[in-house]
């Protein structure tokens, strides 16, 4: 563990990237947030007041912050909320810390929405399955304020982090939060249905992730697909008519998860996205 005595900001951080540099690929910004998150400062105040001195109370708990870290606890759990499209939302150990890569998700299914609304011009009911903290659902109703949103999950655990974040964002009377499986909870049809549901293979997925976040948000079944199978196979009452699907896939789906739509509806016209690192992301399909 990082022992400090009376040392300035600038020597903290120093500190805290050489502790951190062998297990992250992000050291001087993993060093950032957990400082800034101890201070209860702005991150851009770090580099302003270099030469302040945190008493050693603040020391300490920075210390213990970097320790977390370093056994490859994810910084968002350790200070407790995470930026998404954004947003800032509360994170904790209940939820799987929202990734980047999901941000396409939610940018294509806003404008997906929006394409729908502007061809039927009534008011749109969207579902997010296995909303989690909430993250997609939250982001998809402050960019559309004409919609409804139904956001499910199966973990009440889940559903109480998603409740402080539709509170914190004032978007209770339009975030409906529904627990239970799948599609079942949801009250009637839907105009688009919006998931990034478990894709990974467990055995597959790195140590440090398996060890922090939830198991529940993780696991896809032998290859990956098992919720895709079990989500499109009542697709067809789920979906108003016309009503499209956007969904978040792992870069060796697009294929298989294209397929099982397809299957579910065969005049569907379906499109695989990428993200920015080039790699297979996101299917959305349209019926025809």
């Amino acid at each position: 563990m990082l022992h400090f005595c009376i040392m300035n900001v600038a020597s903290l951080l120093k500190s805290a990237v050489d502790r951190l540099s062998s297990i992250s690929t992000t050291p001087r910004l993993d060093a950032e947030l957990l400082l800034a998150h101890v201070l209860a400062w702005p991150r851009a105040r770090l580099l302003a007041e270099r030469d302040y001195q945190p008493d050693s109370a603040a020391q300490a708990a920075f210390a213990r912050a970097v320790e977390r870290r370093a056994s490859l606890e994810p910084v968002a759990y350790i200070v407790g909320k995470r930026e998404f499209y954004g947003l800032e939302l509360v994170v904790d150990r209940r939820v799987l810390v929202p990734r980047p890569e999901t941000e396409l998700l939610v940018e294509l299914a806003i404008a997906e929405a929006r394409r729908f609304q502007h061809a039927s011009g009534h008011l749109l009911r969207i579902a997010d399955i296995g909303t989690g903290s909430g993250a997609v659902a939250i982001a998809i109703a402050r960019h559309l304020p004409q919609a409804r949103i139904y956001a499910v999950d199966l973990s009440l655990d889940a559903l109480a982090v998603a409740t402080l974040n539709v509170r914190q964002h004032n978007l209770h009377d339009r975030v409906s939060l529904l627990h239970g499986d799948l599609l079942k909870p949801l009250p009637e049809p839907v105009d688009l249905l919006v998931s990034n549901p478990p894709y990974t293979v467990l055995a597959e997925v790195e140590p440090n992730v398996r060890a922090h976040e939830p198991w529940l948000a993780l696991e896809g079944g032998p290859d990956g697909a098992a919720i895709y199978r079990r989500l499109l196979s009542s697709i067809t009452s789920a979906l108003r008519s016309q009503g499209g699907i956007v969904l978040e896939i792992g870069s060796w789906q697009a294929e298989l998860v294209s397929g099982l739509i397809q299957a579910a509806l065969p005049a569907a016209q379906i499109t695989v996205y990428q993200d920015l690192a080039g790699r297979d992301r996101v299917v959305v399909a349209r019926q025809s």
